[in-house]
Formats: C-alpha cells, structure tokens, sequence
C-alpha cells in the first residue's frame, strides 16, 4: 500500500508556507548582519537588493512545483514541466551566490548552465508526450500534411520529408545541445583552472571565444528545431497553448545568454572600465556581477510568466490517488534522459557501422527498451489502453502513465463524419463475428508463416 501520509494533499501546503516563512526569519536577519558587517559598498548594496528579488521569486516558482505535485494526475506531463519550472529557483539562486562570492561564479554558474540544456530537451518532451498520447498515428497523420519548408537563414537547404524524418531530426536537433552544453562547460573548468578562460574577453588568444560561439550556434539550432517541431504541428498543439510556454523557455535562456555577450562588448569598448570597478576586483569580475544582479531580477518576472503559462490546473482531477512519496520521488527520476542519451549513442554507432537504421515510429520498441524522446510510445499507448479500462476525463491510475482518451484522426480525403462513423460500427462487432474472427487468426498466422 503506498504511503499515503494521511490525506496529505491538506497539510502540505500549509507545512511548506510554514517552512518557508521560518526560513525566511532566519537568513534575512543573517543578510542584514552581513550588510553591516561588510560596509555599505556598491557590490553589497547590489547583493542585498538581489536578494530581496530572490526571495519574492522562491515562494512564487515553489508553490507552481508544489501544486504540481499535488496534483500529480498526469506524469508524462506533469514531470517536464516540473523540471522547467525548477529553471527559475535554480537561475535565481545560482546568480545570487556568484554575485555575493565572484571567486566561485565560474563554478557555481556551470549548473544554471547545464540545467538550461535541460530545460529545453524537457520542453521538446512535454510536447511529444502530449502529441503522442493525442494522436498514435501521429506519423501517418504528418505524412498527410503539406511538406514543411525550411526558415530562414536554413531556406535554400532541402526540406526534411514529412513523417518520421522530420520528428526524429527535430529531436536529435533538440537532443545535441543537451550533450554539447554540459561538454563546453566541463572544458571551461578546465580552461579555468588552466588561466586560458578569461571569461567576458573578446579576444582570440582566449578559450572564451570559441567557446560562446560553439554554444550560440548549438543552442540556436536546437531553438530552430523547437520552432520547426511546432510550425509542422501547429493545430496538433493548439489544446496546450505552447507558444506561451515556448516564449518563457526562450526568453529566460536567450536572455541570459545573450546579455552577457552584450557586457561583454561595454567591456571591450570601454564602457565598463577599470576607472569604474567600485568594489570588484577586476573589469571581468564587474561584467560577471552585473550579469548575475540581472538575472536576479529577470528571475522574479519569469516566476510570474511561468506559474500562468505552465498552470497546474488543467491536472486537477475530482477522486486524485497517488502518495506524498511517490509524487515527490517521480520530480527526481531522470531515467527517461539516460535513455535518450543511450539511444542516440547507438543511433550514431549504427550510421558509423554502417548498419541498418532502426524505425523509432511505428513499430514496437523490444522488450528492454524505455520509450523516451528519440523512441515513440505510441504502440505502447495503444495496447495499454486495450488491456486497462481507460478512466472518466483521463483519471489518473498510479505513477506510470494516465490512459486518455485518444483523438483517432481521419486520413486524408475522408471526411470526419464517415471516419466516425466506421470507427463506431467496427466497435460495435457482434460477438458471433468476434467469434469468426478468432477462428481466422490461427489460419492468418499459417499463412504467414509459409510465406
């Protein structure tokens, strides 16, 4: 029997403000003495004032996770979003320690940037688990659909054919980033540590450079997936209102990014000089702290954008099951990246060798493979859905999946009506014909395999 705690849902909520509350008694007394204490220069004044925005953004992006949990109906969902709603506690937090403390920004800075890599391929999840739940023949249905052309500055270059190819490019599009980010990152701490960084400098005698450009074009095609992925799907994607999503996933990550190469360049033309460093100890640690005070502040409006455009109340379900435990260890499962990360690994060690391309759509998967961004669980959908009683407005039935109801889409040239009206006369076989049907599988079956 899982560990329920009681009727949980009541208490949690109330227990979490109480916490909070508590700890906001304590660390605000603490950065009041550290105030005094240190003297009431520039880089302390600007610290203080981060913080206040840091502890206005914490409740708000908290409590979005929170009722998530609480209301955790939908995992194949509700995870994804889960971990993009963590992207502002974590940003914020992460610039407030770097700004107090600029000797470790290098290090602390490396997880709000791994964990940007990581936002957007949960993003690409989120909108494939809806797809793939909404429509099982989501690739027979694209197929259908008018060839989608390549965006500027990509227009000249061949489009990707509808169908199979065009999903699993958008993914390994996707997927790349969250491998090269956590890459470059590890090779500035290493340049680091080796004195070659030199972050803020634009120079060519630096590791810094390439290092940004390497990204900025890394991360600029993975956008360019996102949005390629969505203009194919566009009508498909409509329930879910995913350019609001979208806009908060890309403004936080392209904000950050490219702000700091905007310093950057007051830095290399002077506006941001050594004449003006107030109580930093280089122009370089000035450009890194204004950054994170920033950030700091573009936190607490992103907080607000993310809890109205990745709600919790589309998940919210009359009769709710599920524990306290269980909900809270499904927000820290990353087995689903493992696997991801693995296929793609055989996927390019199957184009090296030269061997046959596996199918990810269409087909079912073996029997020790996750179903995960780069393999469709469409086939598994359908058959849990034959084997399980689907529950009243997709309820949700224990941490796994929730089974909802399927939009069985018409192919194209027939219209909705005689699609439905098919569709309902072949669920409503009578059982002498169910009974003729089961005696011709096994001669089906034979002749199979004669053949």
């Amino acid at each position: 029997m899982p560990c329920s705690c009681g009727n949980w849902r009541r208490w949690i909520r109330p227990l979490v403000v109480v916490l909070y509350i508590s700890l906001l008694l304590i660390v605000l007394p603490f950065c009041i003495w550290e105030l005094q204490k240190s003297g009431l220069g520039i880089h302390n004044k600007a610290w203080f004032i981060a913080g206040i925005f840091v502890f206005m953004t914490m409740p708000i992006s908290l409590w979005g996770i929170l009722q998530h949990l609480v209301h955790y109906t939908q995992p194949e969902l509700q995870k994804p979003i889960i971990r993009i709603l963590w992207m502002v506690p974590i940003y914020s937090l992460d610039s407030w320690i770097a700004l107090k403390y600029p000797r470790i920004a290098i290090y602390v800075d490396t997880c709000r940037e791994c964990y940007e890599a990581y936002v957007i391929y949960n993003f690409m999840t989120f909108l494939l688990n809806y797809l793939e739940n909404q429509y099982p023949s989501l690739v027979s249905m694209l197929e259908s659909q008018e060839q989608q052309r390549h965006l500027p500055p990509l227009c000249c270059c061949p489009p990707w054919p509808m169908g199979e190819v065009l999903l699993l490019r958008c993914k390994l599009g996707v997927l790349q980033y969250t491998v090269v980010r956590p890459v470059t990152t590890v090779i500035a701490l290493i340049c680091q540590l080796c004195e070659v960084y030199d972050e803020g400098n634009f120079s060519s005698t630096n590791a810094w450079t390439y290092l940004v450009i390497f990204n900025n074009m890394s991360q600029l095609f993975a956008m360019y997936c996102l949005v390629l992925f969505y203009r194919a799907l566009r009508e498909e994607l409509g329930p879910i209102k995913p350019v609001g999503k979208f806009l908060c996933v890309k403004m936080v990550v392209f904000v950050s990014f490219w702000q700091a190469v905007f310093i950057a360049l007051l830095v290399k033309v002077g506006i941001i000089s050594k004449e003006r460093i107030w109580d930093w100890k280089s122009v370089e640690a000035v450009a890194t702290g204004l950054q994170d005070f920033i950030i700091c502040v573009e936190m607490f409006l992103a907080a607000i954008a993310h809890h109205y455009s990745f709600t919790y109340k589309p998940y919210i379900q009359e009769a709710e099951e599920g524990s306290c435990f269980d909900s809270f260890m499904a927000m820290w499962d990353v087995s689903d990246v493992r696997a991801d990360i693995s296929e793609q690994v055989r996927n390019v060690g199957r184009t090296v060798m030269g061997r046959p391309k596996k199918q990810y759509f269409g087909e079912a998967q073996d029997d020790g493979e996750r179903s995960g961004l780069l393999s469709s669980g469409s086939q598994d959908v359908i058959t849990e859905a034959a084997s399980n009683p689907v529950s009243p407005n997709g309820q949700y039935q224990g941490l796994g999946r929730t089974l909802t109801p399927h939009s069985v889409s018409a192919p194209a040239g027939l219209s909705s009506a005689l699609w439905d009206e098919g569709y309902e006369a072949g669920l409503e076989e009578t059982p002498e014909e169910e009974r003729t049907n089961q005696t011709k599988e096994p001669v089906e079956a034979d002749l199979i395999v004669i053949t």
